[in-house]
């Protein structure tokens, strides 16, 4: 038996539409099954209250264009918040690990953000791991993103960080939103390795995904020691939910959790309202606090109807065999990289927001440092919702950044100002934990 801490936000006031599959009631039937089983009296399990974040949190982890207000309800601030609230709890050692049962979800939100995506604004899991680096120390911290859809947001926030390592498995992005996740992303040339995507078959079962987290996501884990397990649990896997095909169970899903066991799970997707979602999460809790889960059943769930796509089994064999190797030779392949490309590294992408039809055109550019990660630079230019043009730079300095490479960054805040070709910019300070934003229409600065 492990002492579990719980908290339940199901953000009652905030929904994209009356009708969207994210919407008020998603999370009342889980709330129900909860109380009504009997799981929140049991006496090692402690709730926690919700609570409201800092501006300063969000922050440190995205640029919001033009400001964090413009796209943030009270109901972010607070899904953010709460997962803050229950990292202090297991810091400060009040439980053995937690389970943030919150909405709006998150993991589909970038670095910068110019409205929703993907149901997501900002990204619960990313905030609190900078929220925990800062205030605990934490260096290598990995990230398990269970949900169905690829963490494309998360992936995007530490792509270039080394100390972070995310394992995404999902369905296959050609067959489901957001059509990426493909095995060939492997982290930036600093990181290569340090992300690992394992695009799943249609209709894949309990068994592919035991599968893959035995033979390849736990001895991933077990060489790169983390100081803390963090899942983004996102519970459209399931065979019911109606914005996926695949076929997992609320079984396998507490199996999942009691072999990953990690420290701390952030509720993500999982839109069967009624016959999935309150099995699910049940049984995570369950699987979290030790607790015997082989009796939980879910509506419709027939032993053995579920059977795995064929082929599946040598599919898999080669998934784990290609991101294995991948990963155990990453530290040759960043080498390499470094004496090539240089002093930085460039590209460009676009980015589109689903839900608010956001098309966002970016410029990124990463030095490449000899004696640390480097900082980022991301110039970013979108036509929002109201009809508002914004062309913005952000300039990022990882906490752990050279004195070399926080002076340059600093010094091209400055001068960016000066240059007067962007209506918003943005220094992420990290190490010194201050925040700027210059609104060249007001020609004023705001810091946090």
């Amino acid at each position: 038996m492990r002492k579990t801490g719980l908290l339940f936000f199901p953000a009652f006031d905030w929904a994209i539409s009356p009708t969207h599959p994210e919407r008020e009631e998603r999370l009342l039937y889980t709330r129900d099954q909860l109380f009504e089983e009997g799981i929140m009296d049991l006496p090692n399990i402690v709730e926690y209250r919700p609570a409201l974040c800092e501006t300063k949190d969000i922050l440190r982890a995205h640029f919001c264009v033009p400001n964090v207000e413009a796209h943030l309800t009270e109901a972010h601030f607070i899904a953010a918040g709460s997962s803050l609230v229950l990292a202090d709890a297991y810091f400060n050692k009040e439980v053995d690990n937690a389970f943030a049962i919150v909405r709006p979800p998150g993991h589909h939100a970038m670095t910068v953000t110019h409205g929703n995506r993907g149901f997501c604004n900002i990204n619960n899991e990313s905030i609190m791991v900078e929220y925990i680096r800062k205030k605990y120390g934490l260096k290598k911290i990995a990230i398990i993103d269970t949900d169905v859809h690829h963490g494309d947001g998360t992936q995007e926030m530490f792509y270039n960080d080394p100390d972070v390592l995310f394992i995404s498995f999902h369905q296959d992005g050609r067959t489901l939103y957001p059509g990426t996740g493909f095995v060939e992303e492997l982290g930036g040339p600093i990181a290569y390795g340090t992300n690992i995507n394992i695009p799943l078959m249609p209709r894949t079962t309990d068994y592919g995904i035991h599968y893959v987290l035995e033979h390849l996501i736990m001895p991933i884990l077990e060489d790169f020691q983390p100081e803390l397990i963090v899942n983004s649990a996102g519970q459209d896997n399931h065979f019911t939910d109606p914005l996926a095909d695949m076929a997992f169970s609320a079984q396998g899903y507490a199996k999942l959790n009691s072999i990953l066991a990690p420290d701390i799970a952030v509720l993500e997707g999982g839109y069967s309202v009624e016959t999935a979602l309150p099995y699910v999460n049940a049984g995570i809790i369950m699987a979290m606090a030790g607790i015997d889960y082989s009796n939980l059943k879910e509506p419709g769930f027939v032993p053995g109807k579920l059977t795995e796509p064929p082929g599946n089994k040598e599919y898999l064999d080669k998934i784990i065999e290609l991101q294995k190797h991948n990963y155990f030779t990453r530290y040759e392949v960043v080498s390499e990289l470094r004496k090539s490309l240089g002093d930085y590294k460039k590209e460009y992408t676009r980015v589109f927001y689903d839900t608010d039809y956001i098309h966002e055109e970016q410029k990124q550019q990463l030095r490449i440092c000899p004696d640390c990660l480097g900082f980022k630079t991301i110039g970013s230019t979108a036509q929002q919702r109201n009809g508002k043009l914004y062309t913005v730079f952000c300039i990022s300095i990882p906490i752990y950044a050279c004195d070399s490479c926080q002076k340059l960054a600093r010094e091209a805040y400055k001068d960016i100002i000066k240059s007067g070709h962007y209506d918003m910019v943005y220094l992420q300070d990290k190490v010194t934990d201050n925040y700027h934003i210059y609104d060249l229409a007001k020609d004023g600065e705001l810091i946090f």
